[in-house]
């Protein structure tokens, strides 16, 4: 899928990021993946990380969801992130959660007064 064009630079960014230590990645053994390249299975403590800039993002680009790849199996929707000084579309993709009991909590700008905060997706 074709991406839109980012919009122009904004005047300002600032960028703060927090991360916390993670545990190794851990595959689901005997998950049978149509499509690996839009499939991740982890145990990954959540990295946390806050963008505020002074623009705010593209709408959200329409997507077309690949089969499910198993029972398991989470649809993340895709989304707007901050990269190199400019918007880049994130396409959604399969994801095997952590834990059963895990929820998805997606990613999400928020407007603040004449800025825009963006907070990474994690699993809850």
């Amino acid at each position: 899928m074709v991406s839109a064009p980012p919009p122009p630079t904004p005047v300002k960014a600032v960028m703060t990021t927090t991360t916390t230590t993670s545990t190794p990645v851990v595959t689901t053994p005997g998950v049978v993946v149509a499509n690996p390249g839009y499939v991740t299975a982890s145990n990954v403590s959540p990295v946390v990380s806050t963008t505020v800039v002074t623009q705010a993002p593209p709408a959200l680009q329409q997507e077309t969801v690949l089969a499910q790849p198993s029972a398991q199996h989470v649809w993340l929707a895709g989304y707007w992130t901050w990269r190199n000084e400019r918007y880049e579309w994130m396409p959604g993709h399969w994801e095997v959660p952590p834990y059963s009991t895990s929820a998805w909590v997606a990613p999400r700008w928020e407007q603040q007064g004449n800025a825009f905060k963006f907070t990474e997706g994690y699993w809850n």
